[in-house]
């Protein structure tokens, strides 16, 4: 696949060391655009960007860059490389995601580590990017979400789940908190539009959460880069299932609820904002 719909376009992918953030960024490489490719480490990056051009990817489309989620400061650090080399950022695609351990773990920063991974990271690099998001004028961010946000509620009084711990509550709650901030990550009059979408049950490193048989990452990845080309037209906010634009859990559109969790997200990134 070569149709070069995107070689203009750069694309931070959040998460490409392994399953639909790898394909994800497989896929965007494919169509021509130049991929930042986002793993935990160093060596995971370069390894990612070894096996993409295996797969075919130009070694030159490629871009390695490394920032540990668990640890805001480090996303700030990946945001300010990004605006530093790339004034215009035509694709963020927040897929980066981590399984909530069994045990309650909070981050040095003092957050629940599925939370900050999954949510407080791409609140935290949607804010910081939107100078290049916004320069490239018809920008996406595209939030890599879950049909679990449907069961999830979020714990306002107790965020971090510490007096009541369930991994499955504390994963829910943080992609529903990632489906509810997507309007709000592209401001009216920022040039951005963002969505979010469940990519389907996959068979990658959060499978076990499910405790069922998934599809290929391939399959997964096929529905994120769909929203990143031009020709897929979207509405800011929109949620899609797949391929299918889909309603969210209710939550979603209440304005309070929105207000209030965007205050207590910039509460929980304090200093790294």
């Amino acid at each position: 696949m070569s149709d070069a719909v995107l070689s203009a376009r750069t694309a931070l992918v959040t998460g490409a060391s392994s399953g639909i953030g790898w394909e994800t960024a497989r896929l965007l490489a494919g169509h021509g655009a130049t991929v930042l490719v986002h793993a935990r480490t160093t060596a995971e990056a370069e390894d990612a960007v070894e096996r993409l051009v295996a797969a075919g990817a130009r070694r030159d489309q490629l871009v390695e860059l490394a920032a540990d989620f668990t640890k805001l400061s480090e996303v700030a650090v990946l945001a300010g490389t990004v605006v530093e080399h790339y004034p215009s950022l035509d694709l963020l695609v927040n897929n980066a995601a981590a399984m909530a351990p069994e045990r309650c773990t909070l981050t040095d920063d003092g957050n629940e580590v599925s939370l900050q991974v999954n949510f407080l990271a791409a609140h935290l690099l949607s804010k910081l990017l939107r100078a290049p998001l916004s320069a490239a004028g018809d920008a996406r961010i595209v939030n890599v979400s879950s049909s679990l946000h449907r069961t999830a509620s979020m714990n306002w009084s107790d965020p971090h789940r510490v007096k009541k711990y369930s991994r499955v509550a504390a994963y829910a709650q943080s992609q529903l908190a990632l489906t509810m901030a997507t309007a709000d990550m592209a401001p009216a009059g920022s040039g951005v539009t963002a969505v979010s979408v469940n990519p389907g049950l996959c068979d990658t490193a959060l499978l076990p959460l499910y405790g069922r048989v998934g599809a290929p990452a391939a399959e997964g990845a096929a529905a994120v880069v769909r929203l990143c080309l031009p020709e897929t037209v979207v509405a800011n906010g929109a949620y899609f299932d797949g391929e299918v634009i889909a309603p969210p859990a209710p939550v979603t559109q209440e304005e309070r609820s929105l207000k209030r969790l965007a205050k207590l997200a910039d509460q929980l990134v304090g200093r790294a904002a």
